[in-house]
């Protein structure tokens, strides 16, 4: 039925091999075995399980040269040796063989010259579903020659009883062996898994060639005008690159060669809490058959309550880019002309928006910085900074200064503007000033897209040595400076003066003395 013998597959036996199945196949076995349920308008559903998110404590690389001389070690970067990693791969195969499974391939990365041909083992049909929205689908002459250049075997059902032994964190295990371009995850059936291991070979790889990886969404307007748009989870990512005006290249992932911009994937991944047809109406609409819902709550009726987390807050949604009505088919576009970091600022401290040097693109993009606001978490009764290193830092290989380096060479060899825009509180911070409003913001973007922001003059803040412009259409002007805003300035300059010390703090991980640019002269001084 595959074409594939068990030993091109890494297998000793199989049952049925099941590869590159349709939507409807895929969806006929999923509900044949009893993998989920329809929801009402005919979309799958699936459970994932107590594993609703990434199990980022147990992720691993096998330390081995050469790759090993790359890879920043540490807790996002955990080693393990190629002795462990060949037992439980042999693990892995006994576990998978005389199965039946699935083999989906797909490919990441839309530029053709530096893409990679994944293939992924599962024993789901589910879990193919899912890769097969999220990764770029060939078409059928290509899978007639498909060659992998990396595999990823996903025996999720099996759990390492063996993990003290191995000095691992606990049962489950997502491992990458570089030098054999094999992955193996095993103890969690959580989906993002795959899509976040190849994100972060992706990562591993592109910048040793000197292409930049980046975890942001872009869009491009009708005169070829390409905008990046980074920002961490809550600070409106998705919903300022989802214009009406310009079309979507992708939502997440994305590569930054000389040749211009280029998506990893050929599908969404979006959270569902809280989705209604007001607040995201492409996304609310790309949930129908072939899309696949994640741990989602719904009535013996298939009627999903998308504002329901008793099950995780995680709720998600994959999906075929298709399914957005008003996206890039190609999946590519030219250079970026704009590049807008998102920070939802609970400190109430940070302008609107500012325009960035180069420099200070650098130093903001290392920083990656939010704020959750008090009730988001237990325990957070007051605004809490986060920083996370190019705004991704989870799936970082790499030293997050290989990519801030990439991230300023490309900015001045192709001549892009850089911009911050808040998307937080204003006069105040959480619980006594106000969110921006999205119409606002929606100002600020706009006034960046357009370029009319670069005809206003510009002033420099203290603190933040940021430039942000005077007066902005649909802004109101008090509110462009974030010191006129406060009633209490001595409180604002207090919490400024706070804020700027939590990400002199954080920075100082990232100050060498043998470093060929000083970083922190383009950051926050008190």
């Amino acid at each position: 039925m595959s074409g594939l013998s068990p030993e091109s597959l890494g297998l000793k036996s199989v049952g049925t091999v099941y590869r590159n199945l349709s939507y409807a196949d895929l969806h006929a076995h999923e509900v044949d075995k009893n993998e989920g349920k329809e929801s009402s308008n005919g979309t799958m559903m699936v459970d994932t399980g107590k594993f609703t998110g990434r199990s980022p404590k147990d992720k691993y690389f096998v330390q081995q040269l050469p790759s090993s001389e790359h890879i920043a070690w540490g807790k996002i970067n955990q080693p393990v040796s190629a002795e462990v990693f060949d037992e439980l791969y042999a693990d892995v195969i006994d576990y998978l063989s005389g199965k039946d499974i699935y083999v989906t391939d797909g490919y990441s990365g839309a530029n053709e010259h530096s893409r990679k041909s994944v293939r992924f083992i599962t024993e789901f049909a589910w879990q193919s579903h899912f890769v097969k929205n999220m990764f770029i689908r060939p078409d059928e002459s290509e899978l007639e020659h498909f060659a992998p250049d990396f595999c990823v075997y996903n025996a999720s059902n099996m759990t390492n009883e063996k993990w003290q032994k191995h000095g691992l964190n606990s049962e489950v295990f997502c491992i990458f062996n570089i030098e054999k371009n094999i992955a193996i995850i095993g103890g969690t059936w959580y989906g993002g898994e795959m899509k976040k291991g190849i994100f972060t070979m992706m990562n591993y790889w592109l910048p040793l060639n000197g292409i930049l990886s980046m975890h942001c969404s872009a869009n491009v307007g009708k005169s070829g005008d390409v905008a990046l748009f980074f920002g961490l989870s809550g600070t409106g990512k998705t919903t300022l690159s989802t214009d009406a005006a310009r079309k979507l290249i992708g939502d997440d992932e994305h590569g930054w060669s000389d040749e211009g911009i280029f998506n990893f994937e050929g599908g969404c991944y979006a959270k569902c809490i809280g989705l209604s047809p007001e607040n995201e109406p492409e996304i609310y609409a790309a949930i129908k058959p072939k899309a696949l819902l994640e741990n989602v709550v719904y009535d013996e009726d298939g009627v999903v309550d998308f504002f329901d987390s008793s099950k995780t807050e995680n709720t998600r949604v994959s999906y075929p880019i298709e399914h957005i009505e008003n996206h890039e088919p190609t999946l590519r576009a030219g250079l970026p002309k704009n590049i807008i970091f998102l920070s939802c600022d609970a400190f109430g401290v940070l302008p609107p928006v500012s325009r960035l040097t180069k420099e200070q693109a650098m130093y903001y993009f290392l920083s990656g910085y939010t704020a959750k606001v008090a009730g988001t978490e237990r325990g957070i009764i007051e605004p809490q900074a986060t920083f996370s290193a190019c705004f991704g830092e989870a799936f970082l290989p790499l030293h997050p200064t290989v990519y801030a380096k990439l991230l300023g060479e490309k900015m001045e060899k192709h001549g892009v503007n850089a911009y911050l825009v808040n998307t937080g509180w204003s006069g105040g911070g959480y619980g006594i000033g106000k969110r921006m409003s999205i119409k606002a913001t929606r100002a600020c973007i706009n006034a960046i897209l357009d370029g009319s922001i670069n005809n206003a003059e510009f002033n420099k803040i203290p603190y933040f040595g940021l430039f942000i412009p005077k007066e902005l259409p649909g802004v109101d002007d008090a509110r462009l400076n974030p010191r006129d805003a406060w009633a209490d300035k001595e409180a604002f300059d207090a919490t400024s003066a706070k804020l700027a010390g939590m990400f002199i703090e954080n920075f100082k991980k990232y100050i060498s003395a043998g470093d060929d640019f000083d970083f922190t002269k383009a950051g926050p001084h008190i």
